[in-house]
C-alpha cells in the first residue's frame, strides 16, 4: 500500500498494521480512515490472515485526529474503530505510545491491548468542547465499569499504562523496547489455534454483550454445534489422540 497512511505487512499468518503518520503523532484524518477501510478489507479477503496486530510508528500510537482534513463543514468525522472491530479474526492492539481521544477509541475496538510502559491513554474530547464519537462511550464502560468510564470521559482524565492494566483497559504492560516483539509472539500463538474456533469466540462474546444471558447461551451453542461439523475440529481431536501438534486449515 505504497503512499498510504497505513503500513500492511506480513509476518507469517500475522497481518501487522502500522499507523504510520509519526510526524502527525498518527493523529486520525479521513485519508486514514479511508486507507483503513481498504486494509481491512484486504485482510477479509485473505483466508491466510490468522491475526492482526496494530501499533503506531514513531512514539505514537495515535493521538487525537487532525482538524481540516475533511471535516471542515461537519458532515463527516472520519471514523476508524468500527471499521477495525469489524475484522472477524482476533486483533491485538500494541499501543506503542500515547493513545488519546479517537486514538484510545481505535485501540478499544481491538481484542487484546497491550501497552508500553510509557504510554498514556485518555478520551480527552471533553477539553475541546466534544464527546467521543468513535464508539469510546460504549467500549470504555464495557471494559472498565461505568463509574470509571465516566469519570475519564467527563474529566478527560489521561492516565498511565499501569493504571490503565490496574482497571482492566490493557491486559499488558511491556516495555516499550519488547512491545512489538510480544505483541507478534502473542499473535503468533494464537495463529497456532483453529481459525474457525477464534472466529466463532469472538463473534460469540461480541453479540452476547448486547444479548440477555439466555440469549448468549443459545447463540454459544448454536456456534458450537456448527463448529463439529469443520474438518479443523477433527483435525484437534485426531492431533490430541495421536499426540502431534495440530494442522489447521481453516475448513
Amino acid at each position: 500500500m505504497k503512499g498510504s497512511t497505513i503500513r500492511y505487512e506480513m509476518k507469517g499468518t500475522v497481518a501487522l498494521l502500522t499507523l504510520d503518520c509519526p510526524h502527525e503523532s498518527n493523529a486520525i484524518c479521513l485519508p486514514m480512515a479511508l486507507d483503513l477501510e481498504q486494509a481491512v478489507g484486504k485482510i477479509r479477503d485473505d483466508d491466510g490472515v490468522r491475526v492482526v496486530v496494530v501499533t503506531g510508528a514513531g512514539e505514537a500510537f495515535a493521538v487525537g485526529f487532525q482538524p481540516g482534513t475533511g471535516m471542515e463543514d461537519g458532515q463527516r468525522l472520519p471514523k476508524v474503530a468500527e471499521t477495525l472491530a469489524r475484522i472477524e479474526c482476533p486483533v491485538i492492539g500494541a499501543i506503542n505510545g500515547d493513545a488519546l481521544g479517537q486514538g484510545l477509541e481505535l485501540a478499544l475496538a481491538c481484542d487484546i491491548r497491550l501497552a508500553s510502559d510509557s504510554a498514556k491513554l485518555g478520551l480527552d474530547q471533553i477539553h475541546r468542547g466534544l464527546v467521543p464519537w468513535d464508539g469510546g462511550t460504549q467500549r470504555l464502560p464495557r471494559l472498565v465499569g461505568r463509574g470509571r468510564a465516566l469519570a475519564m470521559i467527563l474529566l478527560g482524565q489521561i492516565i498511565d499504562a499501569e493504571e490503565a492494566l490496574r482497571i482492566g483497559l490493557v491486559h499488558a504492560v511491556h516495555p516499550r523496547g519488547s512491545l512489538l516483539e510480544e505483541a507478534l509472539g502473542l499473535a503468533d500463538r494464537i495463529s497456532g489455534y483453529a481459525p474457525i474456533a477464534l472466529r466463532y469466540a469472538k463473534e460469540a462474546v461480541g453479540k452476547g454483550m448486547d444479548m440477555t444471558l439466555d440469549q448468549g447461551l443459545r447463540l454459544e451453542q448454536d456456534l458450537t454445534v456448527i463448529l463439529q461439523s469443520t474438518e479443523d475440529r477433527a483435525e484437534g481431536i485426531s492431533s490430541f489422540l495421536e499426540k502431534r501438534k495440530p494442522k489447521y486449515k481453516g475448513h
